[in-house]
């Protein structure tokens, strides 16, 4: 990416979006970054990526390594993520999301859409040597999740929701690049209740989930059952449909922040 023009106003809401990307690119590393690097990833100058990182780590947003002076998530987001996962109900949903672990016996997750990705919350990892899970803070592209397609098909106007996705790139031979293809595939989700990975981003792996949806039609997250196409077949999916169902119903009350697109 090219660096900033030097034409561009300043304003206080275009520092809060650079801060922001640079928050996003130290976010997806786990050996930190260096500040050429974050310039190079966030598109900004060295001397401007230097200057928020710096205002970052006096925040505790980041912090900067001693040893190899590159820059990590910092302590003050443990802090700030504990009181929001309190506050939006994200501690209280836990609890059921094990109980379903535990009855199934596959990884569960539960997933907030971020723009045009789902962005995991919480995860539980099923126990089977044989499982696939997906850590807190992954994101997906919504067209290749079951909670994706969840979020999509109740999110509101199905064909204005498949617009502002964009291109549909393929993950596996079996993902949906055919938007009128995803458009059948969101109606009949709409209509029962339930959505399904069928190896369409990890060849192998299959996930059922169902959108987790308040009393007053505010849509909150979406909750996912997966693991081996082994396990999680044809013949199981009324089944974890039912169990998802009613584990949705019950979480619902517990989450109080609307998703937002």
């Amino acid at each position: 990416m090219s660096g900033e023009p030097s034409s561009q106003p300043r304003s206080g809401a275009q520092a809060v979006e650079r801060a922001l990307s640079v928050l996003r690119c130290v976010e997806t590393d786990n050996y930190g970054v260096g500040i050429t690097e974050l310039a190079q990833r966030t598109g900004l100058t060295v001397s401007t990526a230097h200057r928020l990182a710096r205002t970052l780590v006096e925040a505790g947003l980041l912090h900067q390594d001693p040893r190899t002076e590159r820059y990590l998530l910092g302590p003050a987001l443990v802090v700030l993520g504990r009181k929001a996962e309190q506050r939006l109900g994200y501690q209280q949903a836990l609890p059921l999301l094990e109980e379903l672990a535990e009855v199934t016996g596959e990884s569960i997750n539960l997933g907030i859409r971020a723009r045009h990705e789902v962005r995991v919350v919480l995860d539980v990892v099923s126990q089977q040597p044989l499982r696939f899970s997906q850590a807190p803070g992954s994101r997906v592209p919504m067209h290749v999740s079951a909670m994706g397609k969840c979020l999509l098909a109740h999110g509101g106007d199905i064909d204005g929701e498949i617009a502002r996705l964009g291109e549909l790139v393929a993950a596996t031979h079996r993902t949906i690049t055919d938007r009128d293809q995803l458009r059948a595939e969101l109606e009949l989700v709409r209509e029962r209740g339930w959505a399904l990975n069928d190896e369409e981003r990890n060849p192998g792996v299959r996930a059922i989930a169902a959108p987790v949806i308040r009393s007053d039609g505010g849509l909150v997250a979406a909750v996912a059952i997966q693991g081996p196409t082994v396990r999680i077949t044809d013949d199981r999916l009324p089944e974890l449909a039912e169990l998802l169902e009613g584990t949705t119903r019950r979480i619902a009350p517990l989450l109080t922040a609307p998703l937002t697109r």
